[in-house]
């Protein structure tokens, strides 16, 4: 009698990334709208199994996604005009207005433009009975623990010219029940407007992720260890954060000196008020996180060694050459966490100054850390960053958010590495990108990921965002012509070979359109 065939569970998967800023569109900025829609009908074609993109929330100093003016808000700007057409809260001419140049953002002139636009959603949506109206009252109701705050910073940040909190009149700075009442009063239909354009947001959010998932493809998100000072999480709980009596940061986050940063990265978020968090059993965090996971299917945890202890920066020093490590209570957060949803579904971002402190954290939470092939071609065999020394339960990289493009990368080699690279890998290496990502794809690795610039093969032009340098950064964009067919089917053809498509898509490829 023949033996049954079993099929065993997958684990092997793959995945792009792509920021949805990156994405095509006519509108300046990538949405959540149309061609997102279309970039997962790529993924999916080309079986892949994740979809990967930097944090939501609303872009901050720099325009940087790492510098969010919430924790728990999306970005107005990635709304999807065309998709609020359709619900009938824009006209087609509302769209009209403005051209913008396709291969990079102007951050400045789409908040203009969309601005306009949302004023206009919010003015028919309240003037009129709406089909989802009743949608938009249960969301503000579910959502109270950060929107009513956020709402009210945002109208009073517009009231006043967007300037910094800290800059606002004492009864509002410091947050006093009069002051705020008042405000509220004044701007009440400015916060409801902030109310409606983030209940738009996360509806076309939860719709993209419900489309991903029916194509067998799952969004794997980013949550940032820290928040900006200028944001409502910092106005709204300053208890939570290390201030001194004016409210100012006592102390800010970043990293010393390392591979990206001579002089080391001053990030200039406040610390955490460690005690007073544990002190509610990590609420704050708790909601942050349970929110995520309702929109995304897994987390990358930024600087995730800052769990276990974080550089700690004086406020007065202009770089982050000094400091000191101060703990973190990282396995009490995750447990508590783990109490609420169960299996962690995260991947840390463990790269940099790691401890075995921090290897004990991650391996005691059984979190897969992060392996970036570019870190291994320095000539030591023995580089935990080379292909034959990965482990299964990590997340192997081609390039990062962070890092040059893998073309680029190599392009910049020194002889000694670069000749290195090519008997490793034993080819010319004219095809640095793609020799990357077979060696991700072929290793042992769980998940193996790259981004859009690798498969597309661009150099160090395309590149995302340079660590330590605050201008110039996210505003990378690719055209629809560019996302040329056969790279896709290259990819797909790699992912079957080494046994990483989607065991669904498999069983029963869905139709696109």
């Amino acid at each position: 009698m023949p033996l049954k065939k079993t099929v065993p569970p997958q684990t092997r998967t793959s995945g792009v990334f792509l920021h949805v800023t990156s994405l095509p569109s006519r509108f300046g900025i990538g949405d959540l709208g149309r061609a997102a829609r279309a970039w997962i009908d790529r993924l999916s074609q080309a079986k892949q199994t994740w979809w990967q993109f930097l944090p939501l929330n609303p872009a901050g100093a720099g325009n940087s996604p790492y510098h969010a003016l919430s924790a728990f808000a999306g970005d107005p700007n990635l709304i999807s005009p065309e998709d609020l057409a359709a619900d009938g809260l824009l006209h087609l001419e509302d769209l009209e207005a403005e051209t913008f140049p396709d291969d990079r953002v102007d951050f400045a002139r789409v908040t203009q433009f969309k601005n306009r636009l949302w004023l206009l959603a919010a003015q028919r949506f309240f003037a009129a009975s709406s089909p989802i109206r009743a949608q938009f009252d249960q969301f503000v109701a579910e959502n109270l623990n950060w929107l009513g705050d956020f709402a009210l910073f945002m109208a009073i940040k517009e009231s006043r010219g967007t300037e910094a909190w800290h800059k606002w009149e004492p009864g509002l700075e410091l947050r006093d029940p009069g002051a705020l009442d008042r405000a509220r009063h004044l701007l009440a239909a400015e916060i409801r407007r902030h109310e409606l354009i983030q209940f738009l947001f996360f509806r076309q959010l939860r719709a993209l992720k419900q489309y991903a998932n029916k194509h067998w493809v799952k969004l794997l998100g980013d949550l940032p260890i820290f928040v900006s000072d200028n944001s409502a999480d910092v106005w709204a709980n300053p208890d939570l954060f290390l201030l001194d009596e004016d409210r100012r940061p006592k102390f800010v986050a970043g990293v010393p000196p390392d591979y990206f940063s001579k002089t080391g990265q001053r990030w200039g978020s406040p610390h955490y008020n460690w005690p007073a968090m544990e002190r509610d059993d990590f609420a704050w965090w708790r909601a942050r996180i349970g929110q995520l996971l309702g929109y995304v299917d897994r987390v990358r945890i930024d600087h995730f060694r800052g769990f276990s202890a974080a550089w700690q920066i004086a406020a007065s020093s202009p770089t982050a050459e000094k400091g000191r490590w101060v703990k973190a209570p990282g396995l009490k957060l995750f447990r508590g966490v783990q109490r609420d949803i169960g299996a962690l579904p995260f991947i840390a971002e463990d790269l940099g100054l790691i401890t075995p402190g921090v290897r004990r954290l991650r391996g005691r939470l059984g979190l897969p850390g992060m392996r970036v092939l570019q870190f291994g071609f320095n000539g030591d065999p023995a580089n935990q960053f080379l292909q034959h020394n990965f482990v299964t339960n990590c997340a192997a990289y081609t390039s990062t958010h962070d890092t040059d493009t893998a073309a680029g990368w190599y392009a910049a080699l020194g002889k000694e590495d670069g000749d290195f690279f090519r008997r490793y890998t034993n080819t010319d290496a004219k095809e640095a990108a793609w020799t990357l990502i077979r060696l991700a794809w072929s290793s042992v690795a769980d998940t193996a990921m790259t981004t859009l610039q690798d498969v597309l093969g661009l150099g160090s032009e395309s590149r995302l965002n340079t660590p330590g340098i605050a201008r110039g950064n996210w505003a990378w964009r690719v055209r629809t012509a560019d996302l040329a067919q056969e790279r896709f089917d290259r990819l797909r053809e790699l992912t079957d070979v080494f046994g990483r498509a989607p065991k669904a898509a498999e069983e029963n490829e869905p139709s696109h359109g």
